[in-house]
């Protein structure tokens, strides 16, 4: 496996399981990939580079962790819930109560008191289509177009639909394809209402997966093997080996799980039959996230999250507290976010301060002591329509396997995508 991200090590753990002697590489000098974590230079703190969700419906996910030992690291919700805060500071609470699904989602919504009951009367519109949609996801619309299509009012879309789509597909409903996002609403709407709970690690990302997955492939005989910049050896036909700084590995099989920007690296000259894979991907486009973590000298909100209805800064979590008991670490993000990805450190930390500030009582007394910002300028592709087709697991370089997000999974680029991309290519391997 090259690329110890949450696909090449499911991957590895998957095939270590099964008894095959595996070898996981990454170039970085830590695990992760995308998902990953760092300590803070100033308050010591491991910190995430950015805030990972998850749902209850992740199953090849939860299936992962319990593999290696790390369903502890993680706490779901019974019910789904979601509190937000309009930019009065107003507060308001979508809690789904204990039906059976879809009937606890559609309740949620109906007695939501955001909005007025026609616009959440609108819900109930989604059902039908959402049944027959998950085996005919539209591939031509975008995500505001099939809402509109099936009566979803405005007020709907801009406190529902649009902050858990740009959530879940990084990028504006206005350009998103319709089709992943529905596969994460029919996924959602499964007969299990525990399936649309949210998932939020509880401990950073390195310690929540990385780590555990580390240990699990080690301890059956695997290698994992950080700081190793890999390069695939091919005869043009197939795998032969992969070339580290100082060491050759003869291998027929490699499963790559680099992201879709860094495929073609992988090879000094590539092989003609992966041309085609290696072109498209290169044509992918990248969305960004931006998290801006602020320590404050005292708490400021009591929720583990909140959603910033008309913000900028799309959602707050309230990490955990490091300077006392009387402090505060809030990360703050904003997805979709081409146009705050280039503004400088400071600007983003007065934005998201500022926007705190309006929406929470407690920051607005409150003195931010520590401040740092974390940009993934490709955090995710794109999933626009019209976009280069995403590809399979095998291709026809014989030996050859591809994982990862964005890899042909239907799914936008989430942890559950990468995680049953790795399952997908370590038993077609």
């Amino acid at each position: 496996m090259i690329g110890g991200g949450f696909a090449g090590l499911s991957a590895g753990a998957l095939l270590a399981e099964r008894g095959v002697p595996v070898i996981v590489v990454d170039a970085r000098p830590v695990l992760g990939g995308r998902a990953t974590a760092f300590r803070d230079r100033v308050t010591g703190e491991v910190v995430d580079n950015g805030q990972h969700v998850m749902f209850g419906c992740y199953r090849e996910t939860m299936a992962f962790l319990q593999r290696i030992g790390a369903t502890a690291n993680v706490r779901g919700q019974d019910a789904l819930e979601i509190p937000f805060l309009d930019a009065a500071g107003r507060r308001t609470v979508l809690s789904c109560p204990r039906l059976p699904a879809p009937w606890h989602l559609l309740a949620g919504v109906l007695r939501w008191d955001a909005l007025p009951l026609r616009d959440r009367l609108s819900a109930i519109r989604l059902a039908r289509p959402l049944r027959k949609a998950r085996d005919s996801a539209d591939a031509t619309s975008t995500v505001a177009e099939w809402l509109r299509a099936h009566g979803q009012t405005e007020q709907l879309i801009a406190w529902l639909w649009e902050p858990l789509a740009v959530a879940a597909l990084n990028q504006p409903i206005s350009e998103a394809a319709a089709g992943p996002f529905i596969r994460v609403l029919a996924d959602l709407f499964r007969p299990d209402r525990s399936a649309s709970a949210l998932v939020l690690p509880t401990t950073p990302l390195d310690q929540m997966y990385a780590e555990p997955a580390r240990f699990f492939i080690e301890s059956r005989g695997g290698n994992v093997r950080t700081s190793a910049l890999a390069r695939v050896i091919t005869d043009g036909t197939r795998v032969t080996g992969v070339q580290l700084r100082d060491e050759w590995i003869p291998t027929e099989t490699v499963i790559s799980t680099v992201p879709w920007h860094q495929l073609g690296t992988l090879f000094e000259d590539l092989p003609a039959p992966l041309t085609g894979i290696v072109r498209n991907a290169s044509q992918m486009q990248s969305k960004p996230i931006v998290t801006v973590n602020l320590w404050y000298d005292r708490i400021v909100m009591e929720d583990a999250f909140i959603g910033l209805h008309g913000r900028a800064m799309q959602w707050v979590f309230d990490k955990r507290r490091v300077f006392g008991e009387s402090a505060s670490h809030l990360s703050v993000v904003s997805s979709a976010a081409s146009e705050l990805v280039t503004l400088e450190a400071e600007q983003l930390i007065d934005l998201a301060a500022r926007e705190l500030a309006e929406s929470l009582p407690g920051a607005q007394e409150a003195t931010v002591v520590r401040a740092t910002v974390v940009r993934e300028r490709q955090a995710t592709f794109s999933l626009s329509p019209g976009q280069p087709p995403r590809p399979g697991t095998a291709t026809p370089l014989k030996g050859f396997y591809l994982a990862g997000d964005w890899t042909d999974t239907g799914l936008p680029g989430t942890i559950e995508s990468a995680v049953m991309s790795g399952h997908t290519a370590a038993v077609q391997c």
